[in-house]
């Protein structure tokens, strides 16, 4: 009967517990529904627009630039040999002079009076030597008939040695004067530029001190720069011997000028000093080349290409197509579906424009070279074929057809050599 009734009043309670659970988890279950419907999928990003090239490995000329300095063939300092007042200037600056032509003038007229003065002496002296001589014969004689003393006929010996050589004398100083008035008169010694000149009319000019001007002969052009003492050891090796000046099959050289212009006139090997310098570490190397039509001046900045390696089968690309994350180089490439993705690479030397990958590409690979700016792993690109750069590949030919929509770009044409051999293959 207690069983009954305790059953009685706990039922109730139960089926109030069930409800509640069942509630309880119906709300869950509603709510879960509801959350899992307001999802949405994320939207696809939008392709991004790159340009790119396919890997082609291709012959490339490794090069090494190095940092130079023009210099005139010859240079003359004009300095006159006389002092004096500066009289004549006869050339405007930077007037081009043959070997001869007068330059400046110096006073004449102190010179002028030096010359007559020494040859009048000459004739003073020239007058006492007759008389000497005619002493000299009446001394001798005399002494014939013992008339005069040995001393006396010695005597008269010695004063006509003595105005002899008073006349040699003095017909060199007929020479000096004569030299000293031509140096009033300064002339070209070379075919030449004239530079700045340093002293104006009237002013005094120092014998063999003052400068007046310097002359610069252009016509050839010096090309001086310096190679590292790693560098020569590097040559000596390969060659297998020392470099030499005198070599006939010396390494193609070319000269570029501080604008970028590349100079057309081929420089050729002149000098290859034979000590290191010891304060810098490095071998002096001087260039000859002709300058025609005078663009070179003495004193400009040049930059010296030679040509140090030539790669047959080089993997090369757009230096802008390289990358840099914290010291690793790393490119982007386009996969089979057509989404970028990151490639880490190892690079080699630079040609041009252009840089050389040793490792992390193969040929085939599509490399994006423009628009990775807002690149992420795995983003969908739209990829059209990079623009070829007009001056170091040859024009299109008039008939290639035009890639389609969404296909790889075409592989890069290969650029024209810039050199053959090593470097220092001949030196």
């Amino acid at each position: 009967m207690a069983k009954i009734v305790l059953s009685r009043y706990l039922t109730p309670t139960i089926d109030a517990a069930l409800s509640n659970t069942m509630r309880l988890m119906f709300c869950v279950c509603a709510a879960l529904a509801f959350t899992a419907c307001g999802k949405k999928a994320a939207p696809t990003p939008p392709a991004v627009d790159v340009s790119a090239v396919t890997v082609s490995p291709q012959a490339a000329t490794v090069t090494e630039d190095y940092v130079a300095q023009t210099e005139a063939t010859n240079t003359v300092e004009i300095r006159p040999r006389v002092g004096g007042v500066l009289e004549k200037q006869v050339p405007i600056e930077g007037k081009r002079l043959k070997v001869g032509e007068l330059l400046f003038v110096i006073d004449r007229q102190p010179y002028i009076a030096a010359l007559a003065q020494a040859k009048a002496a000459l004739a003073q002296t020239e007058a006492a030597l007759v008389q000497s001589r005619r002493d000299l014969g009446r001394a001798k004689s005399l002494s014939e008939i013992d008339a005069v003393s040995q001393q006396e006929l010695d005597a008269a010996v010695a004063k006509n040695d003595a105005n002899l050589a008073s006349v040699d004398a003095n017909r060199a100083m007929i020479r000096t004067a004569e030299l000293n008035l031509s140096y009033t008169m300064i002339t070209s010694p070379i075919d030449g530029v004239m530079g700045r000149a340093q002293l104006r009319l009237g002013g005094l000019v120092t014998a063999n001190s003052s400068l007046l001007t310097t002359l610069y002969q252009t016509d050839r052009m010096y090309i001086n720069f310096s190679i590292s003492e790693q560098r020569m050891l590097t040559v000596q090796r390969e060659l297998g011997r020392a470099a030499s000046q005198d070599s006939k099959a010396a390494p193609p050289f070319r000269i570029f000028l501080a604008d970028g212009s590349e100079y057309k006139q081929s420089p050729r090997l002149n000098f290859i000093d034979p000590a290191v310098d010891q304060r810098t570490g490095t071998l002096a190397i001087r260039l000859q080349v002709d300058n025609p039509q005078h663009l070179l001046h003495a004193g400009q900045f040049a930059r010296v290409q030679v040509a140090a390696a030539q790669l047959t089968d080089a993997i090369v690309l757009p230096q802008r197509a390289i990358l840099d994350l914290q010291g690793k180089n790393y490119v982007w490439i386009i996969d089979a579906e057509h989404k970028a993705q990151q490639r880490d690479v190892r690079m080699g030397p630079r040609i041009g424009n252009d840089w050389q990958v040793q490792e992390g590409l193969k040929a085939g690979d599509v490399v994006i070279v423009d628009g990775v700016q807002q690149l992420k792993p795995g983003m969908p690109v739209n990829v059209t074929p990079a623009p070829v750069e007009v001056a170091t590949t040859p024009a299109a030919a008039p008939n290639a057809p035009a890639p389609k929509p969404g296909a790889p770009p075409a592989p890069p044409r290969t650029a024209p050599k810039t050199g053959d051999g090593a470097a220092g293959s001949g030196t």
